[in-house]
């Protein structure tokens, strides 16, 4: 388990063993997002991206004291009022997420609302707590949502519950979002620890080069900037690398493979 988060605070990141944690850590507030917490996020999402030997990126929120779980309740609509802010900035940090080298993932450890569902959906996979809520209430304050957030909605959502989260603004429990295929795992606050573990030790068993080469071409088909030649090239690299070579030796020796990323 990660280490418990200090005083509430900007997002809190911690780095052990290849895999990275940041902990969203406003509590009191329902971790809602200040303009302070994008920015701690874009300078710590920077930090991780150039640690090469973090493979794993959790995200995650401090959930102490409060009477419901809330992961995130959004971004603090009073940013919109100062200079240089608002949603165009906001939009960078799914933006950042999504374009991250790492795998990500989102420990949604708690009720997720605004453009924190965003977040959320900009990560690689997610698991969820049971019985949380979520809610897109964008036009419910008259908003007209940015394009990559919709974008990404449509991708992991669908067109039909896109339209519900949008043109309703009524929530979504944890099954209806399960059903949708958010969900690596929905499970209980018992089972939380264990499972977020068993999924962050099943990622970091992978080859490292072909994981992050293969999520590089999976992001590029998702937003339309897929390469054939680009792909037919890391295809290429994995096929004559140390790590492919290891993985089938493993495979018919009926071991577990140690990769290098080489």
């Amino acid at each position: 388990m990660s280490p418990a988060a200090p005083p509430a605070s900007v997002p809190v990141l911690h780095i052990e063993g290849g895999v990275a944690t940041i902990t969203l850590n406003r509590p009191a507030q329902r971790n809602r997002l200040e303009n302070a917490d994008l920015k701690a996020l874009l300078v710590h999402f920077d930090t991780v991206n150039r640690d090469e030997a973090v493979r794993v990126l959790v995200l995650t929120a401090n959930t102490s004291g409060q009477p419901r779980p809330v992961f995130c309740a959004g971004y603090d609509i009073g940013g919109f009022d100062e200079p240089g802010h608002g949603s165009t900035f906001f939009e960078e940090i799914p933006d950042a997420l999504a374009a991250m080298r790492p795998v990500t993932v989102c420990a949604l450890n708690g009720s997720v609302y605004g453009g924190a569902t965003d977040v959320v959906l900009a990560c690689d996979l997610r698991m969820g707590l049971l019985g949380i809520e979520w809610r897109m209430p964008a036009t419910a304050l008259g908003l007209h949502y940015y394009p990559s957030g919709l974008q990404r909605y449509v991708s992991r959502f669908g067109l039909a519950a896109t339209r519900r989260a949008f043109l309703t603004a009524r929530p979504f429990t944890d099954r209806q979002l399960e059903a949708l295929g958010l969900f690596e795992a929905l499970v209980g606050p018992s089972d939380w620890a264990a499972t977020q573990q068993a999924l962050v030790r099943d990622l970091l068993a992978l080859a490292p080069v072909a994981v992050q080469e293969t999520k590089q071409s999976i992001r590029e088909i998702e937003v339309g900037l897929g390469d054939v030649a680009r792909m037919r090239e890391r295809e290429q690299r994995s096929s004559q690398s140390e790590d492919f070579a290891e993985g089938r030796a493993a495979f018919a020796q009926r071991r577990v493979p140690v990769f290098t990323g080489r």
